[in-house]
């Protein structure tokens, strides 16, 4: 937003109007904005000066209503530029100190304590994540040989836990085959990432196998699914009720969108896994997120850190007209504390 250049009356408007919009959700008329007490000037001042944040794209004049509603790129002005600090009331600070209080060892015990907390406070729905790590490592494969076109696959992760999968093949396996193809596994795919399972591994691997190649793609998949489900991450959701406290998801088809989003789960989860921007606070308005369901909300989270690794997330998904100061207040200091409590429980 560094482009846009602001002057300070604009500037107040556009703080007025978002405020106002968010407080109310209705469109701002230039003569609320004109009993804003640090604004001396008149509404027909007013209006130009709306009119021109109007043609820069800050706000928008919906149906024929004489008000203004912010844009997203309103919105995003105003979080980047306008908005103020917070100030949290006692009430906010002791109960959100009295989670952090509760045993800390548990993170997922954490997270369903502080996704209740943080519904409850803002009256948007609430999410709490512990993202995939993208480290799950096997460390051993083992199999039990069925018949020559079945066996059970076996699968020793590097913190213990085992899983199985029964292969099915038309092809024709031989016992030495079958043990021969073990061989080739745990040399060859123990010990890595699935990112580091890379093509030319599999190709080489296919060329060494010969005849029995086409059973080494099934296998792979096996091989992806269960690392993905045992580095699967967690996502709980509190609130989903609050969206109906909202306009925005008045309409049937929008409703439906949002709460298969929350009933699948995969896409969110993906979305905080997969991003790594280096900060801990992320704000994602409108459009600017990946998910379209999510087109007319705004997805705010913040990351919780132990030992200076994410290991969880905690966010609010609600109407782009959202209370961005006090979400994001609320958003910084939780996950802040758990962050130092875990670093403390670790030192002590």
């Amino acid at each position: 937003m560094e482009h846009l250049e602001l002057s300070e009356r604009k500037r107040l408007i556009l703080q007025a109007i978002v405020e106002s919009h968010i407080r109310y959700g209705e469109p701002v008329g230039s003569k609320a904005i004109a009993e804003n007490q640090q604004l001396t000037c008149s509404s027909a001042t007013i209006r130009n000066e709306m009119a021109e944040l109007e043609s820069m794209g800050l706000l928008e004049q919906p149906h024929t209503s004489a008000g203004r509603i912010p844009t997203e790129l309103g919105y995003r002005y105003y979080v980047d530029s306008l908005a103020q600090k917070y100030r949290m009331t006692a009430m906010e600070i002791e109960q959100i100190n009295r989670t952090l209080r509760q045993k800390i060892g548990e993170l997922d015990g954490v997270l369903e304590s502080a996704s209740r907390l943080i519904s409850s406070f803002t009256n948007y729905t609430a999410v709490a994540i512990r993202p995939r790590s993208g480290s799950a490592v096997i460390t051993r494969f083992e199999s039990a040989y069925l018949s020559e076109h079945a066996f059970v696959l076996v699968f020793v992760f590097a913190s213990g836990e085992v899983k199985t999968k029964t292969m099915h093949t038309p092809l024709f396996v031989s016992p030495e085959e079958h043990a021969g193809f073990m061989q080739l596994l745990n040399a060859g795919f123990t010990g890595l990432t699935a990112e580091e399972i890379t093509l030319s591994r599999i190709v080489e691997a296919e060329r060494v196998l010969g005849n029995l190649a086409p059973l080494l793609h099934p296998v792979v998949t096996a091989i992806y699914e269960a690392m993905n489900e045992h580095d699967g991450g967690e996502l709980r959701i509190d609130g989903v009720g609050h969206l109906l406290e909202y306009p925005e998801y008045s309409e049937p088809a929008q409703l439906r969108e949002m709460l298969a989003l929350f009933e699948e789960k995969e896409n969110l989860l993906k979305l905080v896994s997969a991003e790594d921007t280096g900060k801990d606070l992320q704000v994602h308005i409108g459009s600017e997120n990946a998910i379209g369901a999510m087109s007319n909300s705004a997805f705010i989270y913040r990351t919780v850190r132990r030992g200076g690794k994410v290991v969880g997330a905690f966010g609010v998904i609600g109407p782009t007209r959202m209370d961005y100061s006090r979400v994001i207040a609320i958003l910084n200091h939780l996950s802040e504390g758990i962050s130092d409590a875990f670093d403390e429980g670790e030192d002590g």
